[in-house]
């Protein structure tokens, strides 16, 4: 039987355009090697049905259960990414094809690489596909909300092996290197044998284009600095930031802010995040335009977002970099005590922006979000970050993607929805303490619910609006007035 799963993997990576016909004898070598199998009977033609992912868990299960690896997680992922590079060309081939397909179109380029690191198990879609995703509508828009299931849980004895290694090892530096190309992995490190990178060069700078392995949108990419330097918002920032969008159109490309808090999970690795995806913050409508002195050729105005966000727009890449750097330096200097705003503690600074870039209509667009991580005896995560009262849905650093409008929400919200829903039924169930609150104002809310269909709709929607009240707290100015004595301070 196992023979037959190889040839339905190797025809499977036939039919998706991985390997070509003509390699299915050395891919097959390989394969063996890493199943430690000596031979393949003449009569082994027939191929199982089935897709990749399903064809390499029976590949992994069969090592498992032949004692050539240990049932642990850790050695489960190393097998299966090595596996799979038995498929994936080298570096310098699959750049050349990259390379090829660009000077055609940037679209038909990234739509080849994200196609192979799909096709290759590097994006684990089969993972993926257990998320909870829909969309809520709120006064902001449609927001995203995702259930996150998609990351697996680590065995005891995964997490035994991690308490046992104590050696510190320093390769890759962090898993954003680039040096995490082709790594094989180890225990407490993700398996990357599978795993390409593409140089795309800017601003006399090696950077490298990768999909995330979880992707949470439509080709979502990272875009990563050669060099392992921290996180830093700058006027090079922001000029890298739309040179990528001059070479890649169809994607907008945006950073996590530079400082914690308010930052993402890696700060130790400059990076952005980017991809085909349109969020409902693409979409948001103007709540105000205001001029910026000395800026003719930049307009700007204030979107109807949770979040406080100043969008520019721009014909001229130099002259819509001057006026976000601009902003930029001002905000980093800009204190508010009405509105809880402090630049710095002692020489601590507090202030930074997450940008985002796109092209609209043949003009470059640059939002700014404005962002403070101070923090308080009241709020002490952070006085712009989720307050208490929403922590029993999200605690976590508000980046970028939530920024936007897609909310990534933890696994334990599954079956915790789940009851809540019984509840609202009125049949028996366990809600969870810090969800019983929300729940009682929930059934107060909509009176009597008859089926399990509208318990479910209703449940979207609160979710919706309670993720609207998370970005809320983020959001810097609550009130119009303070946008005006910050745009005030722009223009002196």
């Amino acid at each position: 039987m196992i023979y037959q799963v190889i040839n339905g993997l190797i025809q499977k990576a036939i039919e998706t355009g991985l390997i070509e016909k003509t390699d299915h004898i050395y891919v097959r070598n390989q394969i063996m090697h890493l199943l430690q199998l000596e031979s393949f009977p003449e009569s082994a033609e027939a191929a199982v049905d089935g897709e990749s992912p399903d064809l390499l868990d029976k590949l992994v299960d069969y090592a498992t259960k032949q004692h050539i690896i240990d049932d642990v997680f850790d050695d489960k992922e190393i097998l299966a990414a090595n596996i799979m590079n038995c498929f994936v060309a080298r570096p310098s081939v699959i750049n050349a094809v990259f390379q090829e397909k660009y000077r055609k179109s940037p679209k038909e380029a990234t739509d080849y690489f994200y196609q192979l690191s799909k096709n290759s198990n590097y994006i684990q879609m089969k993972r993926i596909e257990k998320n909870i995703h829909f969309k809520a509508k709120t006064e902001y828009g449609d927001l995203d909300i995702t259930i996150n299931l998609s990351k697996p849980e680590k065995d005891p004895e995964q997490l035994k092996r991690e308490r046992a290694n104590k050696q510190p090892i320093h390769y890759p530096k962090c898993v954003l290197c680039v040096e995490n190309e082709g790594y094989t992995g180890r225990t407490g490190y993700p398996a990357r044998a599978n795993h390409r990178v593409i140089n795309v060069p800017l601003m006399e700078e090696n950077w490298y284009l990768q999909y995330s392995p979880y992707v949470y949108y439509n080709e979502h990419s990272i875009l990563l600095a050669e060099e392992h330097r921290d996180m830093k918002i700058d006027k090079q920032a922001f000029e890298r930031l739309l040179t990528f969008i001059d070479k890649f159109p169809h994607y907008f490309i945006g950073s996590n802010a530079d400082l914690p808090i308010v930052g993402g999970s890696i700060l130790s690795h400059d990076h952005y995040q980017g991809g085909r995806y349109r969020f409902a913050m693409t979409d948001a409508e103007e709540a105000f335009s205001f001029k910026l002195n000395n800026h003719d050729n930049v307009t700007a105005h204030v979107l109807n977002w949770p979040l406080s966000v100043i969008r520019l727009n721009g014909a001229d890449k130099e002259h819509l970099t001057e006026a976000a750097d601009h902003i930029l330096q001002v905000w980093k200097n800009y204190s508010d005590e009405t509105a809880d705003i402090k630049a710095f503690s002692g020489n601590t600074p507090h202030n930074t922006i997450t940008p985002i870039a796109r092209m609209r209509d043949g003009v470059y667009e640059l939002d700014l979000v404005l962002r403070n991580n101070r923090t308080s005896e009241e709020h002490p995560m952070g006085i712009f970050h989720p307050h208490a009262d929403v922590h029993h849905i999200k605690k976590e650093n508000i980046g970028l993607i939530e920024v936007m409008g897609l909310a990534v929400l933890p696994p334990r919200l599954k079956d915790e929805l789940a009851e809540i829903n019984e509840f609202l039924l009125n049949k028996p169930s366990d809600v969870e303490g810090y969800h019983q609150e929300w729940a009682q104002s929930i059934k107060e809310k909509h009176g009597t619910i008859s089926t399990p269909s509208d318990a479910k709709l209703i449940m979207k929607q609160e979710l919706g609006l309670k993720f609207s009240k998370v970005l809320e707290d983020c959001g810097v100015f609550k009130e119009k007035s303070g946008f005006d004595r910050f745009i005030r301070t722009l223009n002196k």
